[in-house]
Parts: structure tokens; C-alpha cells; sequence
């Protein structure tokens, strides 16, 4: 019977043979991991199916080359910097396997009944013949993942010899049998990933050689020439190649294909990813509304971050810094609408605040950046990103600043006029809509330029006109310990330090 026949015997027959005569029998012909890989990936591309379903932003770079290394029967590298979805992908790869295999049953290596490799494989059919016990593994039992750390060892990696074994079954060290295969060898027939490449020491990296060019190893001086089939998957950061270590060139130079993964190019494609891997909690889809241009300002903090002068670029700025400034940014309204008893609630810009930790620890700074401070940093990144949407939704105040009919002139000589506004992070609802509408102006921009936008959007947009304004420099901002200070700008350069404090919290919380 012709492997095309046995690819359409139904799952469950196959997991109904138990012996290695039933699987003659069936039709059986052993495949490589690399063949069984190429062969459902064809399937798949006829179908017109996406292996990498949900992998948002590389579906003409990075996912196609994939699919070309793998139909290449390529070992893979995917370098880039951290964040970029590089060890998601390689687990996706699974889906690529067959759902199940056949080998010898409790073989460690296992064991193909047809193509045995170990000593325990070979000694079983030798005993067993045909009724040799067969069990089916599934596909996800074939994947291995390893974080490379400097304290991996070639006996974590391919094995070592083992005395208590030796000596429990009262072996010869020249036995093969006290050999203890490590993580390589035990995934024969599978995929086997190592991750962070780079950070293995260079007499480890070396010890992959003949596996990767030759498919055999070697342990303790024994005469092995174990025939390890397996689809191998790297991951590294180019970071590490000057900073913390490199792949030693010999290595590089084994693995057939390198990939170079990138950040999302979009607002769009950032947002895909994070609203997908964001956690939000169920009563906080009830209880929190967030609109499209505070979820578009997640991502422009990022964007700018990745240009910012006080960011180590080479450092890169992970996926996961927006996917957690989106959850800080969401119960930061949540405390809020929690401690004034609201069941519902919309996200303000002040709710920002809340993202600044999100932030903090998921960059790395270079020397200038270390001398401003993180939190500095941070809320420069989140002042450039409101300096960078504003002008999507207003005019450039740049560009109407001497106009006559300058669209900002009543809310400007308001602030002019002495008067200032503290927009508190606990503001109750009702005292934070009465606050923005006592602003001359303020809501007269919003109907003109946004006069589709919903009743309750109108007031994030409101308080967005003001954070825009001070990011052009038409209005002072001020971070207080509780909220935010606006006044004009022109006084604000000429108060002594501490002698103002905001306007009076409690008259708008009544």
C-alpha cells in the first residue's frame, strides 16, 4: 500500500494498531519530521489555510518565508528583537506535524517500528518480531522547547553516561546501555527549539554540529551513530550577538535558513495584536468603555518609543509593553469607577497615569535616558504620542497659531485670563463632565471636528484637546501626585515653585 493510501486511513484505525505486524499490515511507511512537515504545509497551502493563524503583521515577510524554509526541509533561526512572536511561531509549527505517530511502545528516543534507532528499539523487535508493542503519540508530545542559559550543559542537551544506572544494573561503563540521552535525542522524530541561541557557550553551540549536518551524535567516546530525525527551530536576538554572546559561525553556517522577524509596521497591525493578547476580564468588558483613539494611543507610545532618542534602540521595545499599558490603562477606570461606585465608566486621558509602569520597566534606556529617569521617559513617550494623534483629529496648532480664526483661541485666552483646571485620577463622572464644560470653547472644537463621535466619547475628546494644546505648547500641564494641572502657559513660567497647587478637588467632587 502507497503512503497516499495510508495518509487516508481515518485516525482512529490507525490508533486501533497495537502491534508492529498490524502496522505492516496497514500500509505503513515511515516519513521524516522534515517530509511530514512540507507535506501538511502543502495541504494546507492548497487549501488556502494559514498555519500561523493569528500571527498579525508578517503575512507577506515573515510567515512566507517560513512556509519557503519549510518546504525546503530547512533547520530555521528566527532572529529579532525581543517581543516580535519569534518562540509563538515556532510553537505553531506543531500544527504542522501529524496528529499522531506510531513508535515502539515506552521507547525514551521514540522509536519508529520500522527504522528503530535505540539499543531498547532494536531489542525489542529482536524479541518481539511482529507483536512488538506499538503505542500512538500525539502531535503536541513531538515539540521541545530550551531556553539557552549559560548553565546548559552538553549532558542537558545529548546525554552523558550514568553511573547510578550503571551501577543499579550492574553495567560496563562500555555499555551502551548506562548512557542517559538528553533533551536532543528525546526528541527524535520532533521539533526541538532553542531558544536565545547566543547565550549557549560556545563548546555547547559546537557539540550541534553533527546534528545538524550529519543527524548523529556522540557521547563519552561511545562508537554512536544514532540517526536523529529532527526539525530543528533557533531563536536569538541580534542584541545578544555584541552584548551578551554570539553563534559561533561554524554553527550559522549549519542552519539552512535565517529569518528575520520586525515589529508591526501599523497602528493597525498593533492593535490586532494587543487586543488579542491583552487579558481583560469579563466585568471589565461590562464596566469599562475604551474608544479608538486612546487604544490608537497604546500603540503611538510604542511607535515612539522604538524612534525615542532616551530608548536603546538596539534593545528593541517588546509587543508586551502595549499589551500591559492596554490592561494597566483599562484598571486604571476600573479603580476608579470602583471607588466612586460607578457601574460603568469611559477611559480619559488621565487614565494614563496608569500605563506609566507598564512602560518603566519594558525599556531600556541608553545614558541620557539614565539621566532623565525612566518615569521622565516615560511620560515624554506618552506626551509624544498625544503630540503625534492630535493633528489626526484637530488642526495642526502650529499651523493656526497667528490665524485669526485660530479654532483654539477662546480656550487659550480662558487659561490666559487666570483660570486653570486640576483634572483629578478619581474624579467622579459627573464632576469630571462639569469640569471640561466650564472651558469656554472647549466643546464647540469637539462638535465642529469630531461631530460624529458618541455623547460620552465627547468628553475624552475634550480633556484630549487640552493634553494636545500643552504638547504644542498653547497651554502649561503639570503632573500633580493626584492628577493633572492645566493653566496658561505664559504664567506658569513665571509662578515660584509650589505657589500654586491647582484648583480646589472637593468643589468638583460634591
Amino acid at each position: 500500500m502507497s503512503q497516499i493510501s495510508y495518509d487516508k486511513i481515518p485516525v482512529q484505525s490507525l490508533r486501533k494498531i497495537t502491534t508492529l505486524g498490524e502496522l505492516k499490515a496497514s500500509g505503513y511507511k515511515p516519513k521524516s519530521i522534515k517530509q511530514e512537515m512540507r507535506d501538511n504545509l502543502i495541504k494546507k497551502l492548497q487549501k488556502k489555510q494559514n498555519p500561523f493563524d493569528g500571527i498579525w503583521g508578517y503575512d507577506e515577510t515573515v510567515i512566507p518565508d517560513i512556509e519557503r524554509a519549510i518546504l525546503s526541509m530547512h533547520n530555521i533561526n528566527l532572529l529579532g528583537l525581543r517581543g516580535q512572536a519569534k518562540t509563538r511561531l515556532a510553537r505553531m509549527m506543531i500544527g504542522l506535524l501529524d496528529e499522531y505517530i506510531p513508535v515502539i511502545r515506552d521507547s525514551e528516543l521514540n522509536d519508529d517500528p520500522m527504522n528503530p534507532i535505540s539499543w531498547y528499539g532494536k531489542e525489542m523487535i529482536d524479541e518481539h518480531g511482529d507483536h512488538t508493542p506499538v503505542q500512538w503519540i500525539p502531535r503536541n508530545e513531538r515539540y521541545t522547547e530550551k531556553l539557552a542559559t549559560p548553565d546548559v550543559s552538553v549532558a542537558d542537551l545529548i546525554g552523558d553516561v550514568d553511573p547510578i544506572k550503571a551501577a543499579t544494573l550492574k553495567l560496563q561503563y562500555s555499555d551502551e546501555k548506562v548512557i542517559h540521552f538528553g533533551l536532543i535525542p528525546r526528541s527524535h522524530r520532533g521539533i526541538f527549539v532553542i531558544n536565545e541561541l547566543p547565550d549557549l557557550q560556545a563548546r555547547i553551540q559546537v557539540a550541534l554540529f553533527n546534528i545538524l549536518q550529519e543527524g548523529d551524535i556522540q557521547i563519552r567516546g561511545f562508537k554512536l551513530r544514532l540517526e536523529l530525525d529532527i526539525h530543528f527551530v533557533f531563536t536569538a536576538n541580534p542584541e545578544d550577538y555584541t552584548n551578551r554572546g554570539s553563534i559561533v559561525t561554524p554553527l550559522k553556517d549549519r542552519i539552512d535558513s535565517q529569518i528575520i522577524t520586525h515589529y508591526p509596521k501599523t497602528i493597525e497591525v498593533g492593535r490586532k495584536i494587543t487586543e488579542q493578547e491583552a487579558l481583560i476580564k469579563p466585568d471589565q468588558e461590562t464596566r469599562i468603555y475604551i474608544n479608538e483613539l486612546a487604544k490608537d494611543l497604546i500603540e503611538q507610545i510604542a511607535f515612539e518609543a522604538r524612534t525615542n532618542e532616551y530608548v536603546d534602540a538596539k534593545s528593541g521595545v517588546s509587543a508586551r509593553l502595549t499589551i500591559s499599558a492596554y490592561e494597566n490603562l483599562k484598571s486604571s477606570a476600573e479603580r476608579r469607577s470602583l471607588i466612586n461606585s460607578e457601574n460603568k465608566t469611559h477611559v480619559r486621558v488621565v487614565d494614563f497615569a496608569g500605563v506609566l509602569p507598564a512602560i518603566t520597566g519594558k525599556v531600556e534606556l541608553v545614558y541620557e535616558g539614565e539621566q532623565e529617569g525612566p518615569g521622565i521617559v516615560a511620560h515624554d513617550l506618552v506626551g509624544k504620542a498625544i503630540r503625534r494623534q492630535f493633528v489626526q483629529y484637530f488642526p495642526d496648532p502650529e499651523k493656526v497659531r497667528k490665524k485669526e480664526d485660530n479654532p483654539y483661541k477662546k480656550i487659550i485666552e480662558w487659561f490666559g485670563e487666570g483660570n486653570e483646571i486640576d483634572i483629578i485620577h478619581d474624579m467622579p463622572n459627573a464632576a469630571y463632565k462639569k469640569l471640561l464644560s466650564t472651558i469656554p470653547g472647549l466643546s464647540v472644537l469637539v462638535e465642529k471636528y469630531q461631530p460624529n463621535i458618541k455623547e460620552d466619547e465627547k468628553y475624552f475628546f475634550m480633556e484630549f484637546a487640552l493634553h494636545g494644546l500643552a504638547e504644542y505648547s498653547m497651554l502649561s500641564k503639570k503632573p500633580l501626585s493626584k492628577g493633572m494641572l492645566f493653566k496658561d502657559l505664559l504664567s506658569s513660567m513665571f509662578t515660584l515653585p509650589g505657589a500654586d497647587e491647582g484648583i480646589d478637588d472637593d468643589e468638583f467632587l460634591k
